[in-house]
């Protein structure tokens, strides 16, 4: 249940004297002086209008109170605008009046991410449209029945329900329960991470199929510096060369692993 601030609010503007009086006497007195004691009256009289209306909309991705406190101003602006001498009944006129402004509050602040607003009509409509033909067929409906009643193409319902999603953005420190450890964890905690080893596993097979290219003097002078740590002096010593000689094919076959490498990343 919700807090009732809002509606706690408008009860401390009741007033006994216009207990006395019907609704319609009471619109009667508005028209003529506009006193505001009146209309608190009106509105605290037809709170459960904008109370019964929000309710529809709770677990959409916004609060109730905010929801209700929309109808609420919603409810204040019907009795503003209403004509008795029109002869309807308020809550007739009223409700279509609260249900445009909550669908305008979920437009306008409900998404997260910006949503075409013909995707954004859709989706509220799909929302209403399957819970009435869960009642009318006795099972969930599919894409397909949902399509024909709104008169669109299934793709059109799937991208609008994939839209839904972007309603509501779930902050990573949101804690979760954690039945196998009897305690609570953030989203950030069970979300998975790039593993480390994926990396690794990656740059060893890129360095594998590169040295199988080198000639064997490359791959001894590459094995020896980089994997067994040996200087270039031992290296010339081993293979009769020059350390010049040695220094001069190192750069070259570290000018080719990054050339090599660049054209990897690129890809």
């Amino acid at each position: 249940m919700y807090n009732g601030s809002v509606k706690k609010n408008m009860e401390l503007f009741k007033d006994e004297k216009y207990s006395d009086l019907s609704t319609r006497e009471l619109f009667d007195a508005y028209e003529k002086d506009k006193c505001r004691e009146i209309r608190n009256e009106i509105v605290n009289r037809n709170l459960y209008i904008a109370e019964l209306l929000a309710k529809k909309y709770v677990g959409r991705g916004i609060e109730f109170e905010d929801i209700f406190q929309v109808a609420s101003l919603a409810l204040i602006l019907a009795v503003e605008r209403f004509d008795v001498s029109k002869g309807f009944e308020f809550s007739s006129f009223a409700t279509p009046t609260i249900i445009g402004e909550i669908k305008r509050h979920f437009r306008d602040k409900g998404w997260a991410i910006k949503v075409p607003r013909k995707t954004q009509e859709l989706s509220m409509k799909i929302n209403e449209t399957r819970n009435k033909l869960e009642q009318e067929m006795g099972s969930v409906p599919k894409v397909e029945d949902i399509a024909n009643y709104l008169n669109c193409t299934s793709e059109e319902v799937m991208e609008a329900i994939e839209a839904s999603q972007l309603f509501s953005i779930r902050s990573l420190d949101l804690l979760k329960e954690n039945k196998d450890r009897d305690s609570e964890m953030s989203f950030i905690e069970i979300l998975g991470k790039e593993d480390e080893n994926f990396s690794n596993i990656e740059n060893r097979d890129f360095i594998e199929r590169f040295i199988e290219k080198l000639n064997d003097v490359e791959k001894k002078i590459l094995i020896g510096r980089f994997y067994k740590g040996k200087t270039q002096v031992v290296i010339a010593r081993e293979l009769d060369l020059s350390q010049m000689t040695i220094s001069r094919i190192e750069k070259k076959i570290l000018s080719k692993l990054k050339e090599d490498y660049k054209k990897t990343v690129d890809l």
